[in-house]
């Protein structure tokens, strides 16, 4: 099968597509023809290898894992003896973090992964691009106390876990204001959006007005900067470390000191969060946003796009047969 592989960190001419052995079933697994997956943040993460931290996971010197790609979408063409739950033709979805994969022609799975039967109502394309953000929206907001409907600002809300946590956020009640750049205005507000903030013309943590949660999608503000417009008891989140992993020791220091938090939860996925997204999204509460779509031969130039920081939305790589 073709697939998209890197052996060493680097920029993304790392990445090539190489022919490589295509995988075989176990009896409680089933093979899934991938017909589109999305480059995102965390691929580009764990191909250059930086942060370094993640190469306590990757490999220290060179990638474990060879083939990157979490977000897919596909056609399961064959199943082990043991699969009850799915049939040779299905359409599926799903997020497969852990050991990656998908940037391929072919996946292999495990029957009880985080996948499941695609939305009726979507594409391959569109089915691609719902998981990674979701998944990661979803980490923060479990965290939030909906009965009370919470004051949430949401920075970097055009990226794919930005779009995704306006979407979620609105869904479980809660009020919403979104922090995006001027051309995006329109978009985040049809994302279900209260308020806006153009970042280009207002920097938010300098408003009068105080949220019971900030949650920073794009990893751009701090803990500290963000405090003034917290209420009491209110909670901070962010998406990247922060500078120096402030955002590694500060949920200790913050719990124990004063009445504003700093969280940074470890997500963790299974697949009744991925039977929850196909729900939300037949019922018409939840849309794909789609920034740009890349053949596989060209997952170089989306790994570029993708790390100038002004996608929108998922970059969709697309898998021709």
């Amino acid at each position: 099968m073709r697939a998209a592989v890197y052996f060493k960190y680097g920029t993304p001419e790392v990445v090539q597509i190489k022919e490589v052995a295509k995988p075989t079933p176990k009896d409680n697994e089933v093979i899934v023809k991938v017909y589109a997956t999305s480059v995102n943040r965390t691929d580009c993460g764990f191909r250059s290898g930086k942060p370094y931290i993640v190469r306590l996971f990757s490999g220290l010197l060179s990638p474990r894992q060879k083939i990157l790609g979490s977000d897919f979408a596909g056609e399961i063409e064959s199943i082990g003896k043991d699969v009850k739950t799915f049939k040779t033709g299905d359409k599926v979805f799903g997020f497969h973090p852990d050991i990656f994969g998908a940037h391929a022609q072919y996946i292999c799975l495990s029957e009880e992964a985080s996948f499941t039967n695609m939305p009726q109502n979507l594409s391959f394309e569109e089915a691609a691009a719902i998981c990674e953000g979701a998944h990661y929206a979803m980490n923060y907001l479990k965290e939030a106390d909906f009965k009370k409907q919470p004051k949430i600002l949401i920075s970097g809300a055009t990226g794919a876990i930005g779009t995704a946590a306006v979407q979620l956020a609105k869904y479980f009640g809660g009020e919403v204001t979104a922090v995006g750049n001027t051309k995006n205005l329109d978009l985040i507000k049809s994302l279900g959006a209260d308020s806006v903030i153009d970042y280009q013309k207002e920097d938010f943590t300098q408003r009068d007005h105080k949220f019971d949660i900030v949650l920073d999608a794009v990893g751009k503000s701090t803990f500290f900067k963000c405090k003034k417009i917290l209420n009491k008891g209110g909670i901070y989140f962010s998406t990247e470390l922060g500078p120096y992993y402030q955002n590694m020791i500060l949920p200790l220091v913050s719990s124990l000191i004063g009445n504003k938090k700093m969280m940074f939860p470890l997500p963790k996925h299974s697949k009744k969060e991925i039977i929850f997204f196909r729900e939300i999204i037949e019922s018409g509460q939840y849309r794909a946003v789609i920034d740009r779509k890349y053949p596989l031969d060209e997952i170089s130039e989306a790994y570029r796009y993708v790390e100038t920081g002004q996608k929108t939305g998922s970059v969709v790589i697309t898998i021709v047969h």
